[in-house]
C-alpha cells in the first residue's frame, strides 16, 4: 500500500488487497458488494484500498466522479463517497455530484473547489499511471499481497482464495 493509498483495514494485516477501479465501470459496480462481503468476512486480516483508473474512452463522466472521491476525501470523506458513487452509476453527471457532496455534508465551496484542483486530478493521474504500471488494462483489477489476482470476482471463489492465502500463512515452516 503507498502512504497516498485510500485503506479500509490494518495497514499490518495479513492480506492487502487492492483494486484499480473505475465509477462507471459496470463490472466495477457488480464487484462493489463482492470486496465488501470480503471485508465482512476476512475482518482485521484483510486490508483494502481502492486506487483509480478511470477508462476515459468507455466511460465519459469516470474521471470527473474519482475527483469527486478524492474531493470528498479532502473532508475526510473518501469512502462514502465512494460507495454513492458505485450505488449511483447511472447518475455520474457534474450536478449529481454535487448533490452527493451535499448528501454527505460536505462543505460545498471547499468540494467546488478541490474538484478542479492539480492536487485532486494528479492524485487520480497518480492512481492511473500506477495501475498501467502495473499492467493493468482494464477495470476492475485487484493485487493480492503485491501479485495480480486474475481468478473469479465471485464471492465463494474469491474469498476461498484468500482464506486459502490465510491457512497457507498459518502453517508453520519446516
Amino acid at each position: 500500500m503507498g502512504p497516498g493509498d485510500h485503506v479500509l483495514g490494518a495497514p499490518d494485516a495479513r492480506i492487502m488487497l487492492v483494486e484499480y477501479g473505475d465509477y462507471e465501470c459496470p463490472y466495477c459496480g457488480q464487484v462493489h458488494p463482492i470486496v465488501s462481503a470480503l471485508q465482512r468476512e476476512l475482518g482485521e486480516d484483510l486490508c483494502f484500498a481502492f486506487r483509480h483508473f478511470p477508462m476515459g474512452q468507455a466511460h465519459p463522466h469516470a474521471t470527473r466522479a474519482a475527483q469527486a472521491a478524492e474531493a470528498a476525501g479532502l473532508q475526510g470523506r473518501f469512502w462514502e463517497m465512494h460507495d454513492l458513487l458505485f450505488e449511483n452509476q447511472d447518475r455520474l453527471e457534474e450536478p449529481y455530484l454535487r448533490r452527493y457532496a451535499e448528501r454527505l455534508g460536505l462543505d460545498l465551496h471547499r468540494f467546488d473547489r478541490d474538484i478542479e484542483s492539480e492536487e485532486v486530478a494528479a492524485k487520480v493521474r497518480s492512481d492511473f499511471l500506477s495501475g498501467a504500471r502495473s499492467g493493468v488494462n482494464g477495470t476492475p483489477t485487484f493485487f493480492v499481497n503485491g501479485e495480480r489476482y486474475d481468478g473469479s470476482w465471485a464471492l465463494p471463489e474469491f474469498l476461498a482464495y484468500l482464506v486459502a492465502l490465510l491457512e497457507e500463512d498459518a502453517q508453520p515452516s519446516i
